[in-house]
């Protein structure tokens, strides 16, 4: 595995921004660091927040026949969107992914920033994309697609990481086996993929989606209270939001 193979993004979609965004700030004690300007000639619109070191990203479209909007007509809105890794060399990864049949949808390339996003089809689940930013090994180092100074808006008083990926399949074996083969992780024998700052745990449902995300928290009832207080059902230490389930653990 590259060293510097890590879950940089997650990404969610919603019909609209609002209120998803500002109910995920409100709820998980989280700052929103950057809408960025450049997902508008996708037709989409949208905002990030750091989780720690791992950014999390709601798009929204604003006009009709984009892939975010048909992602949430084939879906009804529930899974997440797309996972996003920064690695050393994502030409490589894509080169890899099209030896195992998984088509390039898009390369993005705005200096020091490049990246390489493979099909959601063939990726099954989800969108992958691979990144790099020349010169930004450091998890704490420059980001482009999050702003110039993402990193003043990490807050840890109630959400201090984002730890777990949970993907459901019919087959998660072989989902997880796939998955791992795209980013160069070869899945332990309970169908996880472990990388140094976060897990993508496997398991079996009805359809393959991007079903939930786990976080370490620091004060996991205040967050609860605050879904309840939103409207949102909680169900022991989960709700959903955003067409994921937020799994909040101490």
């Amino acid at each position: 595995m590259s060293p510097y193979m890590r879950l940089r993004q997650i990404c969610l979609v919603a019909p609209q921004l609002a209120p998803v965004v500002s109910d995920i700030a409100e709820i998980m004690g989280l700052s929103v660091c950057y809408r960025d300007g450049n997902v508008a000639k996708y037709g989409l619109e949208n905002a990030l927040l750091p989780v720690d070191t791992i950014l999390l990203e709601v798009v929204a479209p604003f006009k009709e026949g984009t892939t975010a909007g048909r992602f949430i007509e084939k879906t009804g809105g529930r899974g997440g969107y797309m996972a996003i890794f920064c690695c050393n060399d994502p030409d490589e990864r894509g080169r890899n992914a099209s030896a195992l049949g998984v088509r390039t949808a898009n390369v993005i390339d705005h200096a020091p920033y490049h990246g390489v996003q493979l099909h959601p089809r063939d990726c099954r689940a989800a969108f992958i994309e691979f990144n790099h930013t020349e010169g930004s090994d450091d998890i704490l180092g420059a980001y482009p697609p999050a702003g110039p100074d993402w990193q003043k808006f990490i807050r840890k008083d109630v959400t201090q990481a984002l730890t777990a990926v949970e993907m459901q399949s019919p087959d998660p074996r072989g989902l997880a086996e796939h998955w791992g083969k795209i980013i160069g992780v070869a899945p332990s024998g309970d169908a996880e993929l472990k990388l140094p700052n976060a897990s993508f745990r496997f398991v079996k449902g009805t359809s393959e989606i991007m079903s939930a995300l786990e976080f370490r928290m620091a004060d996991a009832s205040r967050a609860l209270h605050a879904a309840r207080a939103k409207g949102h059902a909680v169900a022991g230490n989960e709700f959903l939001l955003g067409g994921v389930t937020f799994r909040l653990v101490v």
